[in-house]
């Protein structure tokens, strides 16, 4: 596995935290509108992502008879994250929430670990090969966009000035390189990445895709918004298919 993947990919991904300063000539109607279209776009391609590429990449690993753990890690992730949401507090914010200055600390530490978390995904994926790892740094960096431009607003609600926000954001953020250094030192040590990694991240997407992002998109707004959400979210699914179906001409 190559390093230099790992740190472009999540570098990228760490710059995310600064998208946060192009909504501030935004009201918070438009905000609010934008942000739902980039959490329906999300769901779409973390749904995706899980379906197309990682599930069957594990499956194409393991071959045989050998799959039915694979499904176990899968629900594993899925439940993993469940419980970090209703016992840690850790919850994704798509929306500018009126919470005071305590939830903004919150906000930070529970994104710093959940940022790693993603940086050690990113190294098991690139572990598989160049075009899963690619896929599931995107599918992350698209969820990462209206997750940390809500984060944005609750930490400048919260009383955090809008440049200590910003800088603060980024810091969280920049965790994730350091969960992908730490993924690839450990595929070092073990010769490789193991392979639950992959349908353990499938459930992660696929619980953050249907629990945090889904509901919020769900039924918002009239039926035209609703339309536009679903073919969004629509989108972003088929998306994920393409990049699968031309993965062999990619390499």
């Amino acid at each position: 596995m190559s390093l230099w993947w790992i740190l472009g990919t999540t570098l990228a991904i760490s710059l995310i935290a600064w998208v946060g300063v192009f909504t501030l000539s935004l009201d918070e109607e438009r905000l609010d509108r934008l942000l739902l279209v980039l959490v329906a776009l999300a769901a779409g391609a973390l749904l995706g992502g899980a379906v197309f590429h990682l599930l069957p990449q594990a499956i194409e690993t393991v071959g045989g008879d050998a799959t039915l753990p694979l499904f176990g890690w899968f629900v594993v992730g899925f439940c993993l994250f469940f419980v970090l949401e209703q016992f840690i507090g850790w919850h994704h914010h798509h929306a500018a929430t009126h919470e005071r200055e305590p939830v903004g600390y919150l906000v930070l530490v529970s994104d710093a670990l959940h940022n790693f978390v993603d940086g050690l995904v990113v190294a098991g994926a690139f572990a598989v090969g160049v075009p899963v790892g690619l896929v599931t740094a995107l599918a992350i960096a698209l969820h990462e966009i209206p997750q940390e431009i809500g984060d944005f607003g609750v930490l400048v609600y919260g009383g955090f000035e809008r440049r200590r926000a910003l800088v603060l954001n980024y810091v969280t953020q920049a965790t994730v390189i350091l969960g992908g250094i730490v993924g690839w030192l450990l595929a070092g040590r073990l010769g490789g990445v193991p392979v639950f990694l992959l349908p353990f991240a499938a459930g992660n997407f696929v619980y953050i895709a249907s629990a945090d992002l889904v509901p919020e998109i769900k039924g918002e707004g009239s039926l035209r918004r609703s339309l536009l959400h679903f073919a969004v979210f629509l989108g972003g699914v088929l998306s994920m298919l393409g990049v699968r179906l031309l993965r062999p001409l990619l390499g």
